[in-house]
């Protein structure tokens, strides 16, 4: 399995009691079939011209109040993280994993690279960040980047967690004896999976990645939305639609008032910036005609 989608599996499954759980297999194993019995479904799904974003959407779309709500999480985060040629074998890797959760009670968390092994973390802080309001991210943020500070300067600390041959229970006991009471729940559990799903030898470096992680995330989710006049609620609507469908993922909007655009929005989400700007249109036209692209009409030459 892929060491993202294992490791968001880890915390969605993990979570769930065993009749939603029993649920969550049936309908995984029902998907497959569905898949691998529709050519045309499955051609979409394994359509590489396609982003994994609108793949994940497309899913979404068909689960949508077909199968219980983790079934479609699971299932569309594998269409959207997997590469298209596998994203069936994905969500069949999926059953199996939640099957073998359920008759044993855990699931099994291979030995991976650091570069792998990071993924894994950051994929079961997908699962863990998905529902969070950003409001919350900056405290995450700066709870991980103490804990991460307090191992790196602790060294009896830093031994015992970075010890691969101590139990892991009891690594993950003094975690909960240190922590509990003092970071929020979700910065627990990323804490925990560090030590569960991580290198042993890499905890610090792997919380200093989780905080980057973390802050790159809510930036994906805030959108700041420069306008040069209101937007109404349907506009704001429809905005909050679009940006999600193009980031895969919950958007929240900004907004500021910028009458120097003159008309049009000027939108910043992640790394991608989207001007639909009055000002931004006449920038293009003078750089268009800066580089001399831009030719006289044989209306108004004059022969």
């Amino acid at each position: 399995m892929l060491p993202k989608l294992e490791g968001y599996a880890a915390a969605l499954l993990g979570a769930l009691d065993d009749a939603t759980l029993t649920t969550v297999v049936n309908e995984l194993t029902s998907l497959e079939r569905a898949v691998l019995a529709q050519p045309e479904l499955r051609g979409l799904l394994s359509d590489t011209s396609l982003t994994g974003v609108v793949r994940g959407q497309v899913l979404a779309d068909l689960l949508e109040d077909k199968v219980h709500v983790e079934t479609r999480r699971v299932a569309v985060y594998a269409a959207t993280v997997a590469p298209a040629q596998e994203v069936t074998p994905a969500i069949g890797e999926l059953a199996q994993a939640a099957l073998v959760l359920y008759e044993t009670g855990a699931l099994n968390q291979r030995s991976l690279g650091l570069l792998a092994a990071r993924r894994r973390v950051a994929g079961y802080a997908d699962a863990l960040l998905e529902e969070l309001a950003t409001d919350d991210f900056p405290r995450i943020e700066e709870e991980l980047f103490r804990w991460a500070r307090t191992v790196e300067e602790n060294l009896e600390l830093r031994r015992v967690l970075l010890d691969r041959d101590a139990p892991l229970g009891s690594r993950l006991g003094l975690i909960e004896q240190l922590l509990s009471t003092k970071v929020s729940a979700v910065t627990l559990h990323l804490a925990r999976y560090v030590i569960e799903g991580g290198r042993p030898r890499d905890v610090v470096g792997t919380l200093d990645f989780l905080v980057d992680y973390v802050a790159q995330a809510r930036n994906w989710r805030v959108a700041r939305v420069y306008t040069a006049r209101p937007l109404d609620e349907a506009s704001q609507a429809d905005l909050v639609r679009s940006l999600s469908a193009l980031t895969g993922t919950s958007v929240e909007l900004q907004i500021a008032d910028e009458a120097d655009l003159l008309g049009g929005v000027l939108v910043e989400v992640g790394d991608v910036r989207l001007d639909a700007s009055t000002r931004g249109r006449l920038a293009a036209l003078h750089d268009t005609v800066s580089a001399g692209h831009f030719y006289e009409s044989a209306l108004t030459r004059n022969d």
